[in-house]
């Protein structure tokens, strides 16, 4: 199994700045703990040991909460000087890692994802990248994720032009650190774009489809929906 993760937790979170002010999107109180401490519970179930903080925004937060170690984990950070792109903070956080491949997962989303099972189908398929999708009645919000019947991904629809059930990328990844040095990506630059639209036919990119739990915190009324929801999980 996998045992470093990446935690993209660099945004601006510009859409909850009305509810959550002065800290990082990622470290947003959900009752009474930063939603990262939530991440890094459910990480802690399939036994990561080791978590690389991609940070920017305000993040000296981030640094002086969880410093070098934290619980069990021991933490790296991975710091954008300027935001980089949804690719390039990526890119830049391998750097840190020590093994071939990582976990990623996005600062701002939980999607209780079998960690174990979509590791296992990585492996087997040999995959360059794996995207945990999740079923959604509406891909509007998000932009769909389509799949063949091996699980390969095939193809990728933007934001508002689809609509009804499909599946969406969930913002956990498994990925080799050397990804983006075989297709020559460096500095800044776009995850969407520049691999999924460029690369996806270059690339062995599947999918790990699940039903499982899924909260994006990144507007109000999911914020607020994270302060009832949460209780389920031990942060």
């Amino acid at each position: 199994m996998i045992n470093e993760a990446v935690i993209l937790a660099g945004g601006l979170g510009t859409r909850l700045r009305t509810v959550v002010k002065e800290i990082p999107k990622s470290m947003a109180p959900v009752n009474g703990k930063p939603f990262l401490e939530y991440q890094l519970a459910y990480v802690k179930r399939f036994g990561i040991e080791r978590i690389i903080f991609s940070v920017g925004y305000l993040r000296d937060s981030i640094i002086q909460y969880f410093g070098d170690h934290f619980k069990r984990f021991n933490i790296a950070y991975a710091i954008e000087q300027e935001p980089l792109g949804t690719g390039g903070g990526i890119c830049n956080a391998l750097k840190h890692v020590n093994g071939d491949e990582a976990l990623v997962l996005n600062g701002d989303t939980m999607f209780d994802v079998d960690l174990r099972a979509m590791a296992d189908q990585h492996h087997q398929n040999k995959a360059d990248l794996t995207l945990a999708l999740k079923e959604v009645d509406d891909v509007s919000r998000y932009g769909a994720v389509y799949i063949d019947d091996e699980n390969q991904i095939i193809g990728f629809s933007e934001k508002n032009t689809e609509t009804g059930k499909g599946l969406i990328n969930g913002g956990i990844y498994i990925i080799k650190k050397d990804i983006f040095t075989r297709m020559g990506l460096s500095g800044k630059f776009s995850m969407e774009k520049d691999v999924f639209e460029k690369h996806l036919h270059n690339l062995d990119i599947y999918g790990f489809a699940s039903k499982a739990y899924f909260l994006d915190i990144g507007v109000p009324e999911d914020y607020e929906r994270a302060q009832k929801e949460f209780k389920r999980f031990n942060g």
